[in-house]
């Protein structure tokens, strides 16, 4: 190759690699002014502090005539609230009231057959002393009243029976409770294999809430329970505010292995009906009081592959990450810190995706808006267009 050939060569290579440098350092330059452009990442930050931490019917009742018959009136209002004893239905009682007449009279008749043949047993007593009655005509007739005895007992059940059978005509509230829909209209033949019932009775005066638990605070649960009265308070679904508060009352006795959760029940007086059965609610449990416990909100605590962690905001305005032991929700909205963090320190609760240890932050408070890194001050336009 001839000597001018190896000259182009070199002239190009070194003509390529100006243009390149060129290239990089301009790109360079843009990169570096969208980061003056854009500046410290904003982010939402909270400083750590101290507080203090803080439906299924009772009984439903569905009522199935004891007796047949047909149904002659129905004494409820659906949905209205009755007393324990309030009549709810009655059912034509002549057939049994003509069946208690019967057994009436046949409990009189073995009662005289009694009172005479006690009578006739003291008479042959007395003869008896005298020789004028075999003694095993005596005996006879002491069996003779033990047989009207049992007859008179067997007849006073019937009767019994009979009472039992004619008051299971007027159909009662077997507890104070809320009336469902009527299930059976009146002039139907009703008895104890009647579909459904007449009606539903539910009690909501108290009621039980029915809640679950993760397996992992079965234990401390159990504890709290052994030392006090725990206090659970139902949270209403839309605002969280509270809605009623009651008393734990029951442990389930097992938990459930398809979930890996147990089983609560806890009771309410509801004197205001706040709770309706079938209700889906919010619960919550206490279990104790931490005082002067650090809080922090809840979407500040990340979960990462070492444990939960938190991003601190430095005063040079920078952030590391920070793991801390959490110490289970104090409420809704905080969680309670254990280990980790100190009072004072500023926690990030928003734009923790974008972090990474040692990221330049704008802190910002909670609902403050970020400035515009797109919008530029008259003086920033000037020096632009004189550059160009």
């Amino acid at each position: 190759m001839s000597r001018w050939k190896i000259t182009l060569i070199v002239l190009v290579v070194i003509l390529l690699a100006v243009i390149g440098y060129r290239f990089m350092d301009r790109k360079s330059e843009r990169q570096r002014g969208a980061e003056r452009n854009t500046g410290p990442i904003p982010v939402t930050v909270v400083k750590v502090a101290r507080h203090n931490v803080t439906v299924q019917a009772f009984n439903t009742v569905t009522v199935v005539p004891q007796v047949s018959g047909q149904l002659l009136s129905v004494n409820f209002r659906e949905g209205h609230e009755l007393q324990k004893g309030a009549v709810i239905a009655r059912i034509d009682p002549r057939t049994y009231r003509a069946a208690l007449e019967q057994a009436q009279g046949k409990l009189a008749q073995a009662q005289a057959q009694l009172s005479a043949a006690k009578y006739l047993l003291a008479s042959y007593g007395d003869l008896s002393k005298k020789q004028f009655v075999a003694a095993q005509t005596l005996d006879a007739q002491r069996q003779t009243v033990r047989q009207y005895q049992a007859v008179v007992l067997s007849d006073q059940a019937a009767l019994d029976s009979a009472r039992v059978q004619l008051g299971y005509t007027t159909i009662r509230a077997p507890i104070r409770s809320i009336a469902g829909l009527r299930l059976i209209d009146v002039g139907n033949v009703v008895g104890p294999n009647t579909t459904g019932g007449i009606v539903v009775l539910t009690q909501i005066h108290p009621i039980n809430v029915l809640f679950n638990l993760p397996q992992q605070n079965l234990d401390a649960v159990r504890e709290a329970m052994a030392k006090r009265s725990l206090q659970v308070t139902v949270l209403n679904r839309t605002d969280n505010q509270i809605t009623a508060s009651g008393r734990l009352q029951v442990i389930s006795n097992q938990i459930d292995p398809s979930t890996s959760t147990f089983r609560l029940k806890a009771e309410f007086t509801n004197r205001d009906n706040k709770l309706w059965p079938g209700q889906f609610v919010n619960v919550r449990l206490q279990l104790g009081t931490r005082h002067n416990a650090l809080v922090v909100p809840v979407q500040a605590v990340q979960r990462g592959p070492n444990g939960d962690y938190v991003f601190v905001v430095l005063a040079n305005r920078t952030v590391k990450m920070q793991p801390v032991v959490s110490g289970g929700a104090a409420g809704t909205s905080t969680t309670v810190i254990r280990k980790g963090l100190e009072v004072g320190e500023r926690v990030v609760t928003a734009g923790q995706f974008r972090l990474k240890p040692g990221s330049k932050v704008l802190p910002l408070a909670a609902g403050e808006t970020p400035p515009n890194p797109l919008k530029k001050s008259p003086g920033q336009r000037r020096r632009g267009r004189s550059r160009g």
